[in-house]
């Protein structure tokens, strides 16, 4: 709850009796009038009544990376999703917005999450189960046999405060005195070691359970990708060209000799207006921050990194007028005075929705030159936009016009209002397509993951076929898996006309969340347990709080990795819960049992692997601290039945034990792993028990004879 207060602004701009003040956001009650501008927290929930090129933030609730637009048509019957409310603790980044108070407090989405992540109870780790269930033998055992030894003594004569001394003494041989330093310091050293490998663990026991994971349910933004919007494709003379999306800019480069690349390059540099943060100039131009949303930011870096400094180009290009991107135009334009003495006049570049922008163009530019635009080019134009969609990429569109200066001379008064300038008839160049890509590590990490036994789902907030993309660039959908949706594409049918047996057969499915909430618990079920790779577009925070719950029914050990607020409930859920350390939400990091410092899905399969090899010297040292118990009780059975001599007390075993057993049992659970720990299935918490009694019982008959023959020969000495 700290980390949801945390989130909660201070101050709000209202309209009350006739007058704008500032007020506590704490004091907001529904039907209030309050206004935002870019850079502000919204402070409750809203019902925007006015919108000035409003956008928000909205990663912290929906796990979308990019700045979503506001307006004040109701354009989905899905809260999340329609564009005229504004959620509490969300940023508009720019324009400005007037809305009215409908939600405050608990009421409001975050209020609600918030009591969703409160109201799930924290969940008994496998191996505290497990060491309970050891400690109830242990201790009935150890009982029972204290019990008989002391009738049996009575009943061979021996005094009841003998009888009290005996059954005691088997009772202390019974307890292992050194398992909870050995599990501890064994815990406290993998968490450590783990540690430097980027792995944070807050919660001691969870080194064990991510071991045992059997099902890691993923977020898709900061967790399998860059968390970063980046030009992925370019489409310019009639050619669809590949970008460098790796995160250190690895990557080959693609033919930039074409004079319509040159064209492409300009007006994506002109008609921009992100800029880099002060003060950046050591830091590589991808990691840097930027003013701007995350479309402009990734065109801005992505001409950084080919031209040099961006900026110098634009005040070499005079900027004479701007009209911003709105959500009814779908286009941006500017006007600039061309550095190029040959150019004479004003150079008009606009970007924007691709159908939109071909709608303003009468030529497109091929080789360098202007052509007509025919059907032929349209069509290919429309298969370009087509394959960059289904690839899960924003695409935008760019032309441009060069207004000559007969018409359009130095100093001519442009006014955006009166349009005093053309916005028809102009040149197409070409398509820059951007997406978040995923992390180089990750496909590998899956790979590792899916050999182990453990099943990777993806949860997130973004659209089905962005989600579909990721999750066949890092192999969470393999290549030769297909959706019935793909079976329907292939056979050329409506997805309602597929065989319903062929269901079994589409081992990847792709499901909308806004359909879990009509399922039911059985359908959920069948969903996670018949389709080995999955993938959960749309989800709210209950609907990932269902999912988890589900594997859970399964009896699956659930792994849940996430970054947002609206993670929180599912990472509480889980049987361990994985926040990012660099984007992770307060609320994210509270919640979670573990902390990855690198956001990288990578570091999880450095905890699995620890966690594995963990409960297999857990085994070791656990069966070394019980077996020796034998031999400490066997003497005293040995005197209370043929009354040999005892030749060590009580209090001398508890000496003995407190001195030799924790060490040895602290560096068997602290053995390094002899093979790959990865290549073992993980284990069944409900089936694999820490000790195996079948084979201590063997150790004890065998070690207890030798110890009571020592015993026996000193005593005789």
């Amino acid at each position: 709850m700290a980390g949801f207060k945390n989130m909660v602004p201070q101050q709000a701009l209202v309209l009350r009796d006739g007058k704008r003040i500032e007020m506590l956001a704490e004091n907001l009650v529904v039907g209030d009038i309050v206004f935002i501008k870019g850079g502000d927290k919204i402070p409750a929930d809203l019902r925007m009544l006015e919108c000035q090129g409003c956008k928000v933030d909205n990663s912290s609730l929906t796990g979308e990376s990019e700045a979503q637009p506001r307006g004040v048509e109701c354009t989905d019957d899905n809260p999340l999703e329609t564009k005229n409310l504004g959620f509490f603790s969300t940023t508009c980044l720019e324009g400005a917005a007037c809305g009215m108070v409908i939600n405050t407090g608990d009421r409001t989405v975050i209020g609600r999450i918030a009591s969703l992540a409160s109201q799930v109870g924290n969940q008994k780790t496998p191996i505290a189960l497990e060491i309970e269930h050891f400690v109830h033998l242990i201790s009935g055992l150890a009982v029972g046999v204290g019990i008989v030894f002391f009738i049996i003594s009575i009943s061979m004569g021996y005094s009841p405060l003998n009888a009290v001394i005996f059954c005691i003494g088997i009772v202390v041989a019974y307890v292992p005195e050194g398992l909870l330093a050995t599990v501890t310091v064994c815990l406290s050293l993998t968490a450590k070691r783990m540690a430097k490998k980027n792995c944070l663990v807050k919660n001691l026991e969870a080194v064990e359970t991510l071991g045992s994971t059997s099902v890691i349910c993923s977020d898709k933004t900061g967790t399998l990708t860059q968390n970063r919007m980046t030009v992925a494709h370019m489409w310019f003379d009639n050619i669809i060209h590949n970008a460098d999306t790796s995160e250190d800019q690895t990557g080959e480069m693609f033919d930039q000799s074409s004079p319509t690349w040159q064209a492409l390059n300009r007006i994506s540099t002109l008609c921009n207006r992100a800029e880099f943060c002060a003060g950046q100039e050591e830091v590589p131009i991808n990691k840097r921050t930027v003013n701007g949303d995350a479309s402009e930011a990734a065109l801005l870096k992505f001409t950084e990194n080919i031209t040099g400094n961006v900026m110098d180009i634009r005040k070499r290009n005079e900027k004479v007028l701007e009209i911003p991107f709105n959500s009814s135009n779908k286009y941006q334009v500017s006007i600039h005075i061309p550095e190029d003495p040959a150019e004479k006049g004003y150079l008009l570049v606009m970007k924007g929705a691709p159908e939109r922008i071909l709608d303003r163009c009468s030529t497109i530019m091929i080789g360098g030159k202007e052509v007509p635009l025919d059907g032929e080019i349209k069509d290919s134009f429309q298969e370009a936009y087509i394959a960059l969609g289904s690839l899960g990429e924003r695409v935008l569109g760019f032309c441009q016009i060069l207004l000559p200066s007969s018409a359009y001379g130095p100093g001519y008064p442009f006014n955006a209002e009166s349009g005093n300038f053309p916005l028809d008839k102009l040149c197409f160049v070409g398509l820059i397509s951007m997406i978040d890509p995923p992390r180089a590590s990750v496909p590998d990490a899956v790979m590792k993951c899916r050999s182990s036994g453990i099943k990777v789902i993806m949860v997130t907030g973004d659209h089905p076929i962005t989600a579909k993309a990721i999750a066949k660039s890092v192999g969470i959908i393999s290549s030769t898996s297909e959706t019935v949706e793909d079976i329907a594409s292939r056979l050329g049918i409506p997805v309602e006309q597929v065989n319903p047996s062929n269901y079994r057969d589409a081992c990847a499915v792709v499901v909308n969340g806004g359909e879990i909430i009509d399922m039911i618990s059985d359908e959920l079920d069948d969903i996670l347990r018949y389709h080995t790779e999955i993938v959960f577009a749309r989800t709210s925070p209950q609907q990932k709080l269902l999912i988890v719950e589900g594997c859970q029914r399964l009896g699956a050990i659930v792994a849940v990795t996430g970054d947002g607020v609206n993670d929180s409930p599912a990472l509480k859920k889980a049987d361990i819960g994985v926040a990012m350390g660099i984007a992770g939400s307060d609320a994210a990091k509270h919640a979670a049992d573990m902390i990855l410092l690198d956001d990288n899905f990578a570091s999880i399969v450095t905890g699995v692997g620890e966690g594995r090899l963990i409960f297999d010297n857990l085994k070791k040292s656990i069966s070394y601290t019980v077996t020796k118990n034998i031999p400490e009780m066997i003497p005293f059975m040995v005197y209370v039945i043929i009354s040999c001599p005892l030749p060590i007390g009580t209090i001398t075993i508890l000496f003995i034990e407190l001195g030799t057993d924790i060490i040895p049992s602290i560096a068997l659970a602290y053995e390094k792993a002899e093979n790959d720990i990865m290549t073992r299935k993980p284990r069944n918490p409900h089936k694999e028990r820490l000790v195996n009694m079948p084979l201590l019982s063997y150790s004890y008959f065998h070690i207890g004879k030798n110890f009571l023959s020592l015993q026996i020969i000193f005593e005789v000495k």
